[in-house]
């Protein structure tokens, strides 16, 4: 059984190894039996014919292209064998090499914001680890929706760590395990 990360992305197509196989099942849509016994070879949602990749180096993770993704491909990793090591709390910071800041929603986002220098880094994953936690924050939505963005930390390993921060026109939140309020000093690194 595998289950997609949700809080992490491909880091880059070279990471894509072998094709393991490809979906010879889609359950979602097919089935209604809830006693369905899920087989090698179905997928949830993902069409038959659907090419399976590995990861280089990552054994118990698999790739899917989705034109959606950003860089390509949706990552699943198996879930009894792997723990889930994708929240923000496990991001190696020292690591951290490269951030985009994207805005919009699949499969219409685009990067807005590249930063690879040191210094920049720096003040951003600071800016990260300062946010407040606040579960009970509500964002104002008098105006309409938030301003959504995806931020990814890249870090020179196979899968990048991917987290949603949004904007209600005074507030910037994200959600690295609960809600937390992010400085106003992000607004340094968003364009207008």
């Amino acid at each position: 059984m595998y289950e997609g990360i949700q809080s992490g992305i491909l880091a880059d197509e070279q990471f894509i190894g072998k094709k393991l196989g490809e979906v010879k099942f889609k359950v979602a849509d097919n089935v209604t039996n809830t006693g369905y016994k899920i087989k090698n070879g179905d997928a949830a949602f993902h069409k038959e014919g659907t090419d399976i990749y590995s990861i280089k180096g990552s054994a118990n993770l698999l790739a899917v292209k989705d034109k959606s993704a950003i860089n390509g491909y949706r990552v699943y990793y198996e879930r009894d064998k792997t723990d889930y090591r994708w929240h923000f709390k496990n991001v190696p910071i020292e690591k951290v090499n490269a951030i985009e800041i994207y805005q919009g929603y699949a499969p219409n986002t685009k990067m807005i914001t590249e930063i690879k220098d040191k210094v920049k880094l720096n003040f951003f994953l600071k800016i990260l680890k300062n946010s407040e936690e606040n579960p009970n924050f509500e964002p104002n939505t008098t105006n309409g929706d938030p301003t959504y963005f995806e931020i990814i930390l890249y870090t020179g390993e196979p899968i990048a760590y991917q987290y949603d921060m949004q904007f209600d026109g005074a507030t910037y939140y994200w959600h690295p395990w609960d809600t937390s309020i992010l400085s106003n000093e992000v607004e340094a690194f968003i364009p207008n």
